[in-house]
């Protein structure tokens, strides 16, 4: 170790100088953590910009000191930290220790060093060198890689880490099973082989982030993942980190810290409870509608269109006549969204096949939910007017109205593709409709025939 000192001589060119040692020098100086060298009797041969940074003392002033005795630790931690210093040079590996140093300027910090021995040509010991750092630091950098590591293995959130070219680099185990696939499978992948819808608002977001900084605010963002189990919709409240290298002289953007939880389940049943919310409503303010009107029929279209706000595009109502048949008494427009109205010329039954819908909500005296198959438009308007329904029609909801004990007809929901299939909520809010429609049908059958008689 003492050779670097007393043999740079020989390497020296005309001026005195030795290109070796000057390139060492420069590389210790460029070095971020302080670096000091001692020789076999314990003479400071090294000493960076780094080490005089922390402690103030210069090279010229430490270079050549025995130990640290009298300048850079007190009398009475002298001997101690000598000892382990150049207890390193007979050991195998490094050695951590933690020693307070004194600065130049009276003051004690207190440093982590990690040291070695080193050996010479002919393999005996030849001094030590020690790297360190002050203790605070060392320790915010534990800190942070303590905090990366947690964060890709325990955390209760999904972490992604995405490159400049939005594709995931580190995926953290809770992210791989939120997004339905393995960790190392979602590495250097498009988002797009992962997201089928979505994709777009969530590369959107990335790319905001990579030009402008992370939002304030976390952001909800609704995706169709591809799974083994096919797709499925959830929403993924996130939170967008920049990231950029802390050694460019200019921020140079590294990508996007990408962190996640999923939160389907509370939206749907915020939606859930917003729907229900509105729903009563509509019906309390139907009822109260309702009351008004002096033709129980009148009544009966009020509650439907009440009820088609949000629910479905048309109403249908058909009533239990003679042999059995069910006859239209009132509908919405066929073409176009509108109040419903009674039919003109109600009274001439509806040509249900065996089978349809409204029919089997009679015989089952409960709702039934039907369906276009799949295919083209043409198969769906053909599968709509096979059954008497609009063209536009491509799911169905058929409940039975009933009143003291007695089936008087059916009501039919239609919903266009525009809108989601009936679901068995649904089915419950339409029963509820249908008990007051129904109750207005029969105080109109009531007084029908009463005014007959």
């Amino acid at each position: 170790m003492s050779a670097s000192r007393s043999e740079t001589a020989q390497d020296a060119g005309p001026g005195g100088e030795s290109p070796g040692g000057d390139l060492l020098a420069a590389l210790l100086d460029g070095m971020d953590a302080a670096l000091c060298a001692f020789d076999a009797d314990g003479a400071v041969t090294h000493w960076n910009r780094e080490a005089e940074r922390i402690l103030g003392w210069t090279a010229e002033e430490a270079v050549g000191r025995r130990g640290f005795d009298g300048w850079a630790v007190r009398s009475e931690d002298a001997e101690d930290v000598h000892g382990r210093l150049m207890g390193v040079m007979h050991a195998h590996g490094r050695q951590v220790h933690e020693f307070a140093l004194l600065r130049k300027d009276g003051g004690r910090v207190l440093v982590r060093t990690q040291s070695a021995g080193v050996r010479g040509a002919d393999g005996r010991p030849a001094g030590v060198y020690c790297a360190f750092s002050e203790v605070h630091a060392q320790i915010d950098l534990e800190r942070s890689i303590a905090l990366s590591e947690a964060l890709f293995e325990d955390a209760a959130w999904g972490v992604v880490l995405v490159d400049v070219d939005l594709r995931p680099t580190v995926v953290n185990g809770h992210a791989a099973r939120a997004l339905g696939a393995g960790r190392t499978g979602l590495l250097g992948r498009p988002l797009g082989d992962l997201i089928t819808q979505g994709v777009e608002e969530l590369e959107s977001a990335l790319q905001y982030v990579l030009a402008e900084g992370p939002p304030r605010a976390p952001a909800e963002v609704w995706v169709t993942l591809k799974t083994n189990d096919g797709e499925r919709r959830r929403c993924l409240r996130s939170a967008f980190v920049r990231l950029a290298s802390p050694l460019a002289e200019e921020p140079v953007p590294l990508g996007v810290g990408w962190m996640f939880q999923d939160v389907t389940d509370e939206r749907l049943a915020q939606q859930d409870a917003d729907r229900l919310r509105f729903r009563f409503s509509q019906l309390h303010r139907a009822g109260v509608a309702a009351a008004e009107f002096e033709d129980p029929m009148e009544a009966a279209a009020c509650y439907l269109d009440f009820a088609l706000a949000g629910f479905a595009d048309h109403a249908l109502v058909d009533l239990c006549g003679p042999g059995e048949r069910l006859r239209r008494v009132a509908s919405t427009p066929a073409g176009t969204p509108g109040p419903v109205t009674a039919v003109v010329g109600g009274g001439i039954p509806v040509r249900y096949r065996a089978g349809h819908p409204a029919l089997q909500a009679v015989d089952r005296t409960g709702p039934v939910r039907a369906g276009a198959p799949v295919a083209a438009p043409e198969a769906a308007e053909a599968w709509a007017a096979d059954r008497c329904w609009p063209r536009d029609a491509v799911y169905a909801l058929c409940v039975v109205l009933r009143s003291r004990g007695l089936t008087l007809g059916v009501l039919t929901f239609l919903r266009s593709a525009a809108r989601p299939a009936f679901e068995r909520p649904d089915a419950a809010y339409g029963e509820s409709v249908a008990a007051r429609v129904a109750a207005a049908v029969d105080l109109a059958v009531a007084l029908g025939q009463n005014q007959q008689h």
